[in-house]
């Protein structure tokens, strides 16, 4: 019974560029056997990053929420929460105030900034 062939069988075998004839394998140019590169920088540990925020609380989460699906202040898929209110305060649907204020207040925060709908592509 004939062997399966394998699709490395149809190139040709090439020899490793660097290797020269008689020389040992593991006796590389420079290299320590187990240490990776000598000439490898130390790690440096990242910059200390500021802790992450607290989340909103779920009061706040629930009044975003329901600001994103009440439908007369238009649709909020594409901006932001805030681009929404405004825009709807500059067409006179009078959004309502306190969403404006949370938005402002944690303008830093995606959980608050964005839609419920922001990651789904549009």
């Amino acid at each position: 019974m004939e062997q399966p062939r394998r699709i490395t069988d149809s190139f040709p075998r090439r020899r490793r560029a660097g290797r020269a004839p008689g020389r040992d394998k593991g006796k590389g140019k420079g290299k320590v056997k187990g240490r990776g590169c000598p000439r490898a920088r130390p790690r440096v540990p990242p910059p200390a990053e500021e802790p992450p925020a607290a989340p909103p609380d779920p009061a706040l989460l629930e009044m975003l929420r329901r600001f994103d699906l009440a439908w007369e202040y238009g649709p909020c898929t594409g901006i932001t929460r805030l681009q929404r209110w405004e825009r709807a305060q500059a067409q006179g649907l009078s959004p309502p105030a306190p969403v404006r204020e949370a938005l402002l207040e944690h303008r830093d925060n995606p959980d608050v900034t964005y839609s419920l709908w922001h990651e789904y592509a549009l």
